[in-house]
C-alpha cells in the first residue's frame, strides 16, 4: 500500500487536475492515485498516516458540494462522513484553490475550513505557504500570517503553479519522508 493518501474534491475539475500533478512526481509505492472524496470511504482516509488533501474555494467562501451548485457531491457531504477519524498521529498538508480577484475576501476559505476539522481532531499539518505574491482582502485559511497550506490561483496566476508546487513539495518532504 501507498505512504500517502491523496484527495480532493472539486467542482471544475481544477482541483483534481492539481492532485494529478502531484501524484505524477511520485511512484505509486509513495503515493496513492489522487481521489476525489465523492468516490471515497472514512476507511479510505484512516488508513494513511500521511495525508495531502485539496479543495477549491466556492461562492461565498464555501466547501464544494451540493448547496454550492455542484453537480456531485463533495467535502461538503463528506466531511460528516470524517466525523469519527481519529487524525491523531497523522500528517496532513493541504492545498486550496480560489480566484483573489473574483473573491477577495473569500479566498481559499475552503483551505481554513478543512484545516480546522483535521486540527481539530488530532492532525499536526504541514505546509503553511507566505501571503506574499497574492492580492486579496480576507482569508480564513490564514493563520499566523501565512496560509494553512499551498494556495493556488489558476483563475489569474496559473503561470505560477508548477513552481508554486515544486517548492511546497520541497517544503513538506522531510514532514512527509518524501525523497525531493
Amino acid at each position: 500500500m501507498a505512504r500517502i493518501g491523496l484527495f480532493f474534491g472539486s467542482n471544475t475539475g481544477k482541483t483534481r487536475k492539481v492532485a494529478k500533478m502531484i501524484k505524477k512526481r511520485f511512484d505509486d509505492d509513495t503515493m496513492a492515485d489522487a481521489l476525489n472524496v465523492n468516490r471515497a470511504s472514512a476507511e479510505d482516509v484512516a488508513q494513511y498516516q500521511y495525508l495531502i488533501i485539496g479543495t477549491p474555494t466556492l461562492g461565498d467562501g464555501e466547501l464544494p458540494g451540493l448547496s454550492a451548485d455542484c453537480e456531485n457531491e463533495s467535502w461538503e457531504e463528506f466531511l460528516p462522513k470524517l466525523e469519527g477519524v481519529d487524525f491523531s498521529g497523522k500528517t496532513v498538508a493541504l492545498f486550496g484553490l480560489g480566484d483573489q480577484v473574483g473573491y477577495p475576501k473569500e479566498f481559499l476559505n475552503a483551505m481554513g475550513i478543512l484545516y480546522d476539522f483535521v486540527v481539530e481532531r488530532g492532525a499536526t499539518v504541514v505546509g503553511a505557504w507566505p501571503t506574499e505574491g497574492y492580492e486579496f482582502e480576507e482569508s480564513e485559511a490564514v493563520r499566523d500570517g501565512q496560509f494553512v497550506g499551498l494556495a493556488l490561483d489558476l483563475d489569474n496566476q496559473s503561470g505560477l503553479t508548477e513552481e508554486r508546487l515544486n517548492v511546497w513539495l520541497k517544503t513538506i518532504a522531510p514532514a512527509f519522508e518524501l525523497p525531493l
